[in-house]
Parts: structure tokens; sequence; C-alpha cells
């Protein structure tokens, strides 16, 4: 037997000596609803734990004014600022947000889809996972008239809007950076995984390297799932080498945090024997030492752009409108562990 059965509207109702219909509005804010019985309404219903059944809601006024997030986890400061700067826009316009991770599980990610369609949630905006490579769940979205929208790890397999940073330039200019810097035995950590900006990356370590005239090498290049004990296994791989590179540059910071910690270890120095370059500016690359180069993918800029992209989607409705495709610019930061002695040394700074 429940002990604590849920609260109604009637429930508050009776309390207050009011009719049901008056509580709904009020708890919807509805200015026919005067304010003092406004504010009486909301008090009750703190007072009283009541908890508004969202998915019949949904049903009766065919919007949950919920949005789904998915992103690979919460803990990166990277999906934390994207979220946030979708939140913030979200919020603005009354609607709220579930956030959930997939860990990077496909099948974490399946069911994610089958519960926010379960909730009635308004549309779905998603990171897609590493090991996500079949799109069926996203395209149960998609038949179910559910708004979505992809970003920074994107797809084009499903015709929808997406919204990322430009991995390629991104990866470019950081490989052109280290030529500049006298290097020529440029090492690249990448990821095994079909991930869209993985790929794009290693495009831009490949065309900045033919471009200026070096040799690409495979035994240079190093997959992982690019975690800080990746980083660390795969500089001792590159130290093992009868050739080792004179510098890596890592598709995640954390890899290249792993590999700082490893040519520490070994009493190589940063940068004058191997310079490192890291991708996302992570909070922490600030504070390493020696401050780690990386590249800012403007990750609040992105979610507010989501977000934008997001509502105009939603707004269309049923008109079914081209998906857009927002590809944001870079920036490289360039730190100590990539700048070498000499007057190339003033380069320091966002490029």
């Amino acid at each position: 037997m429940d002990n604590n059965p849920k609260v109604t509207i009637h429930d508050i109702a009776q309390r207050l000596g009011i009719t049901a219909s008056t509580v709904s509005r009020a708890l919807n804010d509805n200015p026919r609803i005067s304010e003092a019985t406004r504010k009486a309404v909301h008090r009750a219903a703190r007072q009283m734990n009541y908890q508004p059944n969202n998915i019949a809601a949904a049903l009766r006024h065919g919007r949950s004014r919920l949005i789904g997030i998915i992103v690979p986890t919460a803990d990166r400061a990277f999906f934390a600022s994207v979220v946030r700067g979708i939140e913030e826009m979200a919020n603005q316009l009354g609607y709220k947000v579930i956030i959930c991770q997939s860990y990077d599980s496909y099948e974490k990610e399946v069911q994610t889809i089958d519960a926010l369609l379960s909730a009635r949630v308004d549309g779905v905006i998603a990171s897609i996972g590493k090991n996500t490579e079949t799109f069926d769940h996203y395209q149960r979205v998609q038949r179910a008239g559910v708004p979505l929208v992809l970003f920074d790890r994107t797809t084009d397999a499903l015709e929808v809007s997406q919204v990322m940073v430009d991995d390629h330039l991104g990866a470019y200019k950081v490989v052109e950076h280290l030529i500049r810097q006298g290097c020529r035995r440029i090492a690249h950590f990448t990821s095994p995984k079909k991930v869209s900006i993985f790929k794009e990356r290693l495009r831009g370590y490949a065309d900045a390297l033919k471009d200026n005239g070096l040799p690409y090498d495979e035994e240079l290049v190093v997959s992982s799932n690019l975690q800080l004990e990746d980083g660390r296994e795969s500089m001792q791989r590159l130290l093992g080498l009868e050739h080792r590179p004179d510098a890596v540059f890592s598709s995640s910071d954390y890899g290249a945090m792993g590999a700082m910690q490893v040519l520490k270890e070994h009493g190589i120095k940063i940068p004058q024997e191997v310079a490192l370059a890291g991708f996302s500016n992570e909070p922490f690359t600030s504070f390493t030492d020696p401050a780690l180069t990386t590249v800012d993918q403007f990750s609040l800029t992105m979610g507010k752009r989501t977000a934008e992209v997001f509502f105009e989607q939603l707004k269309a409705g049923n008109k079914n409108p081209v998906p857009q495709k927002i590809v944001l610019k870079p920036e490289l930061i360039v730190r100590a562990s990539s700048l070498r002695t000499g007057p190339l040394a003033g380069e320091a700074g966002h490029l």
C-alpha cells in the first residue's frame, strides 16, 4: 500500500477552497488568475510537495516544454559549457532540459532515446558517442516528428541540423604552428572510432604536413581512446621508435597531458626536445607546466548557436525546414609547451 499518495491539483483546490481549474491555471501562471491566488497556489503546492505530471500535460497540450540533451559525458568542461549555452536560452524561453550521458556507449544512447521519447520531450539535442556507428535510434526521433539537432560529434548519415567547429582548420593550424617552430617529425594522437571530429582532425594534420612538404608517416599516428592513460601509453610507444618525434599533436588535451607526464618522467625537455599541443582548451591546459598549446572550440558559443538552430526548427513545426550546418571557426591558443627559444617565441597568444 502506498503510504505517500501523490498530491493532485484537486487536493490543493480542496485545501484552498477553490476549483481545480483555478489551481491548474495558477500553476501555469495564467494572467487571468490574480497574483494573490497564484502565490497562494504555488505556496500550497510547495508545502504539499506537489509534483506535476509532465507526460499527462504533454498529452493534453502537445508540449512538455522539456528538451533532452545527450552528451558522451557531463564531467568534461567542453560539454558542460555547451550544455550551459543551450540551457540558458532554453530557460529564457520557458523550457527545461534533461541532461543524459551516453558514456560513449551505443546501447546507452539507444536506451536514452527511448526514455526521452517516452517522456514526450519537445526535442532532442545530441553529441554522438564514439561507439555509435548506426543511427536507427536517431531516425526514430525524426520519424516521431521530434526536432533533432546534433552538435560537435555529428554525422552526415542523418539529414539534420548540425553545429560544429571546423576541426580540420583547428588541426591544420596546430601542425602549421609546430612546423614554424622547427618541428619535422610530428606525431598525432587520434581515435580509431568513426567519429567525425577525429577524422577531420586527422585530415587537417595530414594536409598541413603535405602542404609544407613533410611526409605522412603511419608509425607517428597512434590511435586510442584519447584519455590521460592513453596519452601516456601512446607516448611510451613513440619513445620506443628508432627515431622519436620532435612534436606531438593530440586530438584531445587529456592525451597531450598524458604525453607530458611521460616526457617529464624521462627527463625530456618540453618543448626544446619534444613540443606538445592538444585540442579543446580544457581549463587545466593553462595550469600545466609548461602551459599547453591547444585549440579553443568556443563551447559556450556552440551551445547558444545549437539552441538557436533548435528553437528555429521547433518554431517551424511541420514545415520541415532545410537542415542547417553551422561551422564555427576555432582559435589556436599558443602556449609554452610548443614555443621553442628564438624569435618565434613571441608567437604566444591567440591565433
